[in-house]
């Protein structure tokens, strides 16, 4: 089978899928596993993908997003060159295991599919959060701070990791949050993980330079933490990667109990 990945989640799921070797084309943004992707074709950016390119490379299945808003133009040009497309819109972590198990099907490997949900379940056990969880608030973006809301699986993270999300009960994935807002909530932890940033350009300064923010307790505490968005912001299987991070920053800032 031909297939082409666009948006890193879905190549990465490929690939954790043991199908590394069905890929003929990647969109721009998938970075990983490196050795995979490398050589690969890269068709455009997630909201710019060339989809007359797609069409050259011949592929029996498309696997794309709704995740961003404007995906629904890429999902609307595949389908009128009639291309074969598997669109995945997850909210939840239980989304994201719902997308691993479509794309194993499409790809004719249920079983693998069954067996990575079941290791991440297992790789992200639930920590019953305790009277004084610490209260964690994951940016998306800096200015203004945007933050996972009711329908994100990283406030699905949060949770399984013991901590609290203040913002949980927010409509949507995501809201921009004002200062009057994050301050009322004094949140302990504050996680950077910027969107379409570089890890190496996440400054914690930037969060302790905001008026006000001198009370907040991850200010005043120092924790302000880099994870990178590629654990966090892509639902598929490196989400472990962002609930060991979120579990290791949630333990520390408890301290011994």
């Amino acid at each position: 089978m031909r297939v082409v990945s666009h948006t890193c989640s879905n190549t990465e799921i490929v690939c954790a899928l043991g199908c590394a070797h069905m890929l003929v084309g990647v969109d721009e943004d998938s970075d990983f596993p490196v050795a995979v992707v490398e050589p690969l074709p890269k068709l455009g950016r997630d909201l710019s993908l060339d989809v007359p390119r797609v069409q050259e490379l011949k592929p029996d299945l498309v696997l794309t997003s709704l995740t961003l808003p404007g995906h629904e133009k890429i999902v609307a040009e595949l389908e009128a060159v009639g291309l074969r497309s598997l669109v995945c819109e997850p909210l939840t972590l239980e989304d994201v295991y719902g997308d691993i198990a479509r794309i194993a099907d499409a790809l004719g490997v249920p079983e693998r599919g069954g067996a990575l949900i079941a290791s991440m379940r297992a790789e992200m056990p639930p920590i019953t959060p305790a009277a004084d969880a610490p209260r964690v608030l994951i940016e998306w973006w800096p200015k203004p701070v945007i933050a996972p809301t009711r329908d994100s699986w990283a406030s699905d993270l949060i949770e399984l990791a013991g901590g609290v999300n203040p913002w949980r009960s927010l409509e949507g994935k995501s809201k921009p949050l004002t200062d009057e807002q994050i301050l009322e909530q004094h949140p302990d932890i504050v996680v950077m993980a910027w969107c379409g940033v570089p890890l190496q350009n996440y400054r914690a300064d930037i969060v302790r330079r905001r008026p006000g923010w001198e009370a907040v307790p991850a200010v005043r505490d120092d924790r302000i933490h880099a994870v990178t968005e590629a654990f966090l912001g892509r639902p598929g299987p490196r989400l472990v990667d962002g609930y060991r991070a979120l579990r290791t920053l949630i333990e520390d800032a408890r301290g011994p109990h």
